[in-house]
């Protein structure tokens, strides 16, 4: 499965830097909401942390 980005958060993702892009798009996620971005950026920063 391919990571998708809803053209609503586009704007938003594209903000990111690319390294956080790739980090997020390696994960095969479907971001459709704001929270649904939010949710995979935690989940990177918990991994972070660990």
């Amino acid at each position: 499965m391919a990571s998708y980005v809803a053209p609503a958060l586009q704007d938003k993702f594209e903000s990111l830097s690319t390294e956080l892009k790739n980090c997020i798009l390696e994960r095969n996620v479907r971001l459709n909401t704001l929270q649904d971005l939010i949710n995979v950026l935690e989940q990177i920063v918990e991994e972070g942390e660990s």
